[in-house]
Parts: structure tokens; C-alpha cells; sequence
């Protein structure tokens, strides 16, 4: 077997080919991986829909699960957590694989690595097409740190780990101590699901979430929301849970204008807005600085995440998936070979991911003697 099915992205929206490409053979510390699933994240749909520019042509995907098929030559043998990784290993990895010794990375923002590769978002490179997870294979750069999953994580909590579980993660460093503290988030689609339950679980006393459709308010109360609202309901609920304080922190996840607005005032003198669904060009938002300077607020950014986010993430997840049903948030898998219905299906407002599984059989996964 020298070659693999991969869904090329070229440019026009809407549209997706299926095309074989040949299996690279694993060079230096590179890392070759048999993919296993493929969750479609909402970059994802934008940019098949063209509301999102990438390099192109490129293979999408960067919600990833994979089993290792072989290993170059100077390959790290261990993930991030120490474990040894041996082939057949059901591994996942960072969205970037980063240097480690650019300005960016020296500064703790590897996603930001000024040399790095992003998965799911490179253009086609002779000998390196396969960086995306729309493919049967994909090849792991130099610098991409691997975490090997649990044996009994499923592939549907295990694939949203190196994207959505992991940028929550950053988002709750970024927040602070949560322990005892009331929080409100915005947003009820993964980051924000996966947000409810994680605040909770760091000892959150009010975890309030906001989100205009009704069926994902009742999902949040499920993931941990201690109460739910709609945007216009949101100030009387306010004022009855935490009163003029206002919330310790603040999270942004729906990348919606009028979300930052209905966020702003909320916030208690001391406290933390944290942006993290704001990651396509908008209408400019005046802030009052005056407010800023004088309730002493923290306002913080977060986009991708460092590898130690990826170990927590996992973890988390290890630790929560039997009490929190993020297996359920993947509600339907499709083949590779029927990309474009499973991004028709991602369009559904009741859809939080769908899945996409290789069309080969596993057992035809190439030997490190067949590359």
C-alpha cells in the first residue's frame, strides 16, 4: 500500500475532492500516523464555506485521532506526559507543531511559532500533503508534541481534545483561580459545552451560560451550568445571581459582537473577560478605557493553545467522560469518501461536531517495511 485517499480543500467553496496521494516515508523526527477520526471543527466549515482564507490547496482537519505506523529515524519515542510511544499507539497531537527556539515559542506561544506547522491548515508541499486529518494518513512534523490516549477514551471524546478541549483549557488558564467563583460564558456549542464542565470541575460555585437556541441551553445544564439563559433574559438573571458585584470572570466563546456588549458590564470591579470565539475579522467595538482603568479589569485573548494545554485537556477528559456526555456531541460519522454530506451536515444548528472515519481497512495499513 503506497498510497492514501485525502479530501483536498483547493479554494472553491462548497467543494471537495477526493484524491490519492502518496504515503510519505517518515524522515528524521517526523512521525507517520494512520488516521482514525476526524471531527469537523467550525474553522473547519468556514473555510469550506469560504468565510475563512487558508492556503490552498490543503487538506483540512485538525481534530485528530491516529494510530502510529512508523517513526524517523531521530523521533521522540515519548509523548509530552514521559509515556513511550511504540507503533500502534492511538496518539493525538498539538494543532502547531512549533520550533522551540523562535522569539514566539521562547515567550510561551508556541501556537504562535514563527516556524511552525499548522495542522489542518498548511497548503500541499511535496512530501508533506498529508497534514491534515480529512485523509487516511497523516504525517507528523519535527516539533509536534504527541500525547498517547487512554485505552478506553472513545473516538468521539478523544477526536475535539487538540482543538476544543484544549483551547478551553488555555482559556481557563487565562481566567485565573476558579475555585469558589462565579462565572458567566457565552456560547453553547463545543467550546462553550466543554467550558461548563470544566469551570465546574475547578470548583466554579455559578457557572451561567448564554446562548440564543434553546436545545443548547438544555445541553449546558447537562455539562455542568448551574443556570441558563437566553441573551435577552440575561440581565434580570444577572442581577438575581450575582447582584451589582458582577461575575469573577467572563468568557467570550461565540465570537458574537453583541455578545462583548452584554459582557462588558458584567464583569465585578477586579474581575476577567476572556475572548476566545472572536477569530474572524468584525465591526470594530468601541471599549471605554476609563471603565477598564478604573474597575482594575483583566482582558486577555486566547487563540490555539500551548502543548501542556493538550495534557490537560486529555486528562480532564480521562477524568470526566463517563460523568459528562461529550460522546454525544459527535451525533453522526460518515466516511471520508462522503465528505461533502458530513459538511452538510455540520450546517445543522443541532449538529456540535460530526465525524468523518477513513474508508481503508485498518488492516491494510502499511508496515514501516512497506514505506
Amino acid at each position: 500500500m503506497t498510497e492514501t485517499l485525502a479530501a483536498i480543500f483547493e479554494g472553491h467553496p462548497g467543494q471537495m475532492v477526493l484524491r490519492e496521494l502518496s504515503i510519505p516515508r517518515p524522515r528524521g523526527a517526523e512521525v507517520l500516523v494512520r488516521v482514525l477520526g476526524c471531527t469537523l471543527c467550525g474553522s473547519d466549515v468556514h473555510t469550506f464555506d469560504g468565510r475563512r482564507s487558508v492556503p490552498v490547496p490543503t487538506v483540512l482537519g485538525h481534530e485528530v485521532v491516529g494510530e502510529i505506523v512508523a517513526f524517523g529515524e531521530t523521533a521522540a519515542r515519548a509523548d509530552l506526559a514521559g509515556q513511550t510511544l511504540q507503533r500502534g499507539d492511538r496518539v493525538t497531537w498539538a494543532i502547531v507543531a512549533h520550533c522551540g527556539d523562535c522569539p514566539m515559542c521562547h515567550r510561551d506561544l508556541p501556537q504562535k511559532c514563527l516556524h511552525g506547522v499548522k495542522y489542518g491548515h498548511e497548503p500541499l508541499r511535496p512530501e508533506h500533503e498529508l497534514s491534515g486529518g480529512l485523509a487516511a494518513h497523516c504525517l507528523l512534523a519535527a516539533g509536534t508534541s504527541i500525547v498517547r490516549l487512554p485505552d478506553d477514551l472513545p473516538l468521539a471524546v478523544a477526536c475535539p481534545a487538540n482543538c476544543a478541549t484544549a483551547t478551553v483549557a488555555a482559556a481557563m488558564e487565562a481566567a485565573g483561580e476558579l475555585s469558589g467563583r462565579r462565572v458567566c460564558l457565552f456560547g453553547a456549542g463545543m467550546l462553550g459545552l466543554t467550558a461548563c464542565a470544566m469551570a465546574r470541575s475547578l470548583g466554579a460555585e455559578v457557572v451561567v451560560c448564554i446562548d440564543p437556541v434553546a436545545a443548547r441551553r438544555e445541553q449546558a445544564l447537562r455539562f455542568g451550568a448551574t443556570q441558563v439563559s437566553s441573551p435577552e433574559e440575561l440581565a434580570p438573571l444577572a442581577n438575581s445571581t450575582v447582584g451589582p458585584l458582577g461575575f469573577d470572570v467572563v468568557l467570550e466563546l461565540s465570537g458574537s459582537p453583541s455578545a462583548f456588549h452584554a459582557a462588558w458590564p458584567l464583569l465585578r470591579i477586579g474581575g476577567t473577560l476572556v475572548l476566545v470565539g472572536s477569530v474572524f475579522p468584525g465591526a470594530p467595538i468601541p471599549i471605554a478605557l476609563e471603565q477598564v482603568v478604573r474597575r482594575h479589569l483583566t482582558i486577555r485573548g486566547v487563540h490555539n493553545y500551548a502543548p501542556r494545554h493538550l495534557q490537560t485537556a486529555v486528562n480532564f477528559l480521562a477524568a470526566h467522560h463517563r460523568r459528562v456526555p461529550f460522546a454525544e456531541l459527535v451525533t453522526q460519522w460518515l466516511p471520508l469518501s462522503s465528505i461533502a454530506e458530513a459538511f452538510t451536515l455540520s450546517h445543522r444548528p443541532e449538529s456540535i461536531r460530526i465525524g468523518v472515519t477513513p474508508d481503508t481497512n485498518p488492516q491494510a495499513a502499511p508496515s514501516e517495511g512497506d514505506l
